[in-house]
């Protein structure tokens, strides 16, 4: 007789890898902001000098992605992972070593770009959870990335102290011993690629006789099936402009609110919120996506953010304007979690890791290139109208192609406490 165990392992690799992403994005991304007047005196650049080593670490992250998603479709992710998370502790301690020289900081960032997208980046760890849950894969997608948004508001506060009482080298160093100490040996102890090694199916099921059914958790397309796919470019295409558009618009929003008079605290207090609507909307779209069609809950999200764009567009002051910066983070909140999900179910997980590599680079690229034409937008016209206008216009061409999306390839298998007969009946419709 088959009994689910009382918890099913999948869980605790759900927390393996929100702890795996808890030191990545909020520390390199989320705490730049913190880092960069100390970079700029340290080595003695001007600011347009110490951004361009986010934006190489950013470009090179991205365009890394693809190549590791090859190489856990290949090999699996938990090895990429913890070589990969290994390097990226070791990188952050050789910051105490680090000169004053610009393309000494340029080196470190670009490496650490590679090394994130290889270990502590929503990729790899995307695979791991695509793998162990499918009718539940929306939901532990978005449990998993809450490291991510827990990390984005403790990391940028442990950051600032720690650069006022020991200075930034330290603070790079002690971070990378933090994750050499606590992620790095949980991975490596408890992450397991797939469910099948503790003999279970996706979501805690007990695989079923061969005979009787095939293992699923490899079906999908190959690479070569996908890159010719036209949903797979019809994809890329939502994710690029619902990147540059949202990011476009988050990065830009306490400029957006100070040009209107608004106070700077006022305008912080809109920045914090679109926090508050990104960890919203990501579990919202996760618990969300595992009962409705995955496009319509991105039209849904999606759909918010555009009214939100379009209220900053319009030059709307007051609380609305509060209203649309809660309405972007609820979309910025549900772009990771949609954006593997329904790549998983047009595609499968036979060549997962390498399409949502691609995917991902996509929309990192786009996501700054985003922030980069609001910004030359405004040198341009002297106001973000202009700008927004054409943030408004890309999130309408996605919200387009998002009702041109079919049906499901891969959809989620019933649940196999329902009879078997009623599971395997055909639809006459």
């Amino acid at each position: 007789m088959n009994k689910r165990p009382r918890l099913f392992y999948g869980w605790l690799i759900v927390l393996v890898c929100a702890i795996g992403l808890f030191l990545g994005p909020p520390l390199m991304v989320f705490s730049f902001s913190i880092f960069f007047k100390s970079l700029v005196l340290g080595f003695h650049a001007n600011r347009a000098a110490v951004s361009f080593a986010f934006s190489l670490f950013n470009i090179v992250g991205a365009l890394g992605f693809p190549g590791f998603g090859m190489l856990i479709d290949r090999f699996g992710a938990k090895r990429v992972i913890v070589v990969s998370t290994f390097v990226y502790g070791l990188l952050l301690c050789s910051a105490l070593w680090l000169g004053s020289s610009l393309w000494q900081l340029y080196l470190l960032f670009a490496l650490l770009g590679i090394a994130m997208s290889g270990g502590p980046a929503p990729v790899p760890y995307g695979v791991v959870i695509s793998h162990w849950f499918n009718r539940h894969r929306g939901l532990a997608l978005a449990l998993s990335m809450m490291g991510i948004g827990l990390g984005s508001v403790v990391v940028p506060i442990l950051t600032e102290r720690l650069i006022a009482h020991l200075g930034w080298r330290m603070a790079f160093a002690i971070f990378g011993g933090a994750t050499l100490l606590v992620p790095l040996p949980v991975v490596a102890a408890l992450l397991q690629n797939d469910p099948k090694e503790r003999g279970l199916g996706p979501d805690g099921d007990h695989d079923p006789p061969v005979s009787q059914f095939p293992i699923r958790a490899k079906d999908g397309l190959s690479w070569h099936d996908i890159w010719h796919s036209g949903t797979f470019w019809m994809l890329i295409c939502i994710f690029s402009l619902t990147g540059a558009s949202v990011h476009g618009a988050v990065l830009h929003m306490s400029s957006i609110f100070t040009d209107r008079a608004i106070s700077a605290e006022r305008a912080a207090l809109a920045t914090s919120l679109v926090g508050a609507a990104v960890m919203v909307g990501r579990l919202g779209s996760g618990f969300l996506l595992d009962r409705f069609f995955a496009p319509r809950i991105a039209i849904l999200f999606y759909g918010g953010a555009t009214l939100g764009i379009a209220i900053l567009w319009a030059g709307m002051s007051g609380t609305i304007t509060f209203s649309a910066a809660f309405l972007v983070g609820l979309g910025m909140g549900a772009e990771v979690e949609t954006m593997g999900y329904m790549i998983s179910r047009y595609f499968g997980l036979r060549a997962f890791g390498t399409a949502y590599g691609h995917a991902f680079g996509a929309f990192m690229i786009s996501g700054a290139a985003g922030v980069a034409l609001m910004g030359a937008g405004y040198d341009h016209f002297h106001s973000y109208a202009v700008p927004l206008a054409g943030l408004v216009g890309a999130m309408v061409v996605a919200l387009i192609l998002l009702t041109r999306l079919g049906p499901y390839e891969y959809g989620a298998d019933p649940d196999p406490v329902a009879p078997i007969e009623a599971a395997e009946v055909p639809s006459e419709a």
